[in-house]
């Protein structure tokens, strides 16, 4: 299929569709964000038994499928442009993206009727994300860029990402085939801490600074640190030392306020399309600094906070850079002024009530109070944030500026 043509003849759908990077991985990420919040939600209450762990399940949908699509997306249209060189070919991102396509579905498939199929599919996703890193090691090897931290870095979460992802499945086969993985936990934590939301970092300390016209002078070495310290939160939550994880949580989360209060960001004088970035940024040291003490709480209480940290940095940092970074994607690259109208904004604000939300379940459930509607509050909020986001820039992704 020829996406570049001299000659001016309409572009069908399809061509439109897949025309840019973004397109085809937000509007699946989309997708599969409500079909695994769905299916998550349903089989948490019982409703729709799963052939895998459920936890498993939650935990891969969510870092290597639903979060994976939206970074893949963005990153194949901006990796390029970090490190100066053309863009991704068509025939590349369209390969990726058929691959993940298939491995998801097969995945999905094979945790509501036969294990070992979500397993050939989690092994056929892992191999999109192999291909996906070796495309980008591609890129950045050609570069001609004098300035590569950034990139090195992006590899970096990806090439940990690769040796999570496959810790992830070797978990889900084992545990299929009624055996557990001893580091099944050291998979889960690598692939949230290390991949995702290192991944997420990198790319947020970058473009907000720049979408902020702020000039900033960061340490030399300011992402060493934080990926230093990520791999130290990573192995005490691996090896199970509670006060070791909560002290290096405690020290990281100081550690970036002090940063990022330095770069004096226009947090309370932006447009909602920059103070949502803002707020997601900030969303990283107060979710680590309350990780911390809800860590020390279930200690002192003997009590169980349902992973309200990992919720509060997956939801309120996580989530809430996607869907900023999402909106202004979509609209930036189909020609459109990034901006935030009422509706945008509304979803701006809908991710932080998902945030308290869930958080709220977790707090309730760990101090004895049976608050179990929160947690279907908090998974029908994320349905709705989802489903919404799509009815808004579902229109732009498939056709562009022509109809969208």
């Amino acid at each position: 299929m020829n996406f570049h043509t001299s000659e001016h003849k309409p572009e069908s759908t399809l061509e439109t569709f897949l025309s840019q990077p973004h397109q085809p991985f937000f509007f699946m990420g989309i997708a599969w964000s409500a079909i695994a919040m769905l299916l998550f939600m349903l089989a948490y209450k019982g409703v729709l038994p799963l052939q895998i762990d459920i936890t498993a399940f939650h935990a891969y949908t969510m870092i290597f499928i639903v979060f994976s699509h939206f970074f893949h997306g963005f990153l194949l249209t901006t990796f390029p442009r970090f490190c100066m060189t053309q863009p991704v070919p068509p025939f590349i991102y369209i390969r990726l993206f058929i691959l993940y396509s298939i491995g998801s579905l097969l995945f999905f498939a094979g945790a509501l009727f036969f294990a070992p199929l979500a397993v050939a599919g989690a092994i056929v996703v892992l191999v999109a994300h192999l291909f996906s890193v070796k495309n980008f090691k591609t890129i950045y090897d050609v570069s001609g860029s004098p300035e590569k931290k950034d990139p090195f870095w992006l590899l970096t979460a990806h090439a940990v990402g690769l040796v999570a992802h496959t810790l992830f499945i070797a978990g889900i086969a084992l545990d299929a085939s009624g055996h557990y993985f001893t580091w099944q936990p050291l998979g889960m934590a690598a692939g949230f801490y290390l991949y995702l939301l290192f991944l997420t970092f990198v790319v947020a300390q970058r473009m907000i600074p720049f979408f902020s016209h702020v000039s900033i002078d960061k340490p030399i070495r300011f992402i060493p640190t934080i990926f230093t310290l990520l791999l130290l939160k990573t192995v005490m939550l691996a090896i199970g030392f509670a006060w070791g994880d909560i002290a290096i949580t405690a020290i990281l989360s100081i550690y970036l306020f002090k940063e990022i209060l330095s770069w004096k960001l226009p947090m309370f004088d932006s447009p909602a399309i920059l103070w949502v970035l803002h707020l997601g940024l900030l969303w990283l040291p107060a979710g680590l600094m309350i990780d911390a003490i809800m860590r020390a709480g279930e200690i002192w209480l003997q009590t169980d906070f349902l992973f309200a940290g990992l919720h509060l940095l997956g939801i309120g940092f996580v989530t809430t850079i996607l869907i900023g970074f999402g909106t202004r994607v979509a609209l930036g690259h189909s020609g459109q002024v990034p901006h935030a109208d009422r509706y945008s904004a509304t979803l701006f604000w809908l991710t932080q009530v998902v945030v308290l939300v869930r958080f709220s379940y977790s707090m309730a459930m760990g101090l004895g109070i049976d608050l179990r509607w929160l947690f279907d509050a908090a998974a029908g909020l994320w349905l709705v944030l989802f489903i919404a986001w799509g009815i808004k820039f579902g229109p732009t992704l498939i056709w562009g500026n022509e109809k969208g």
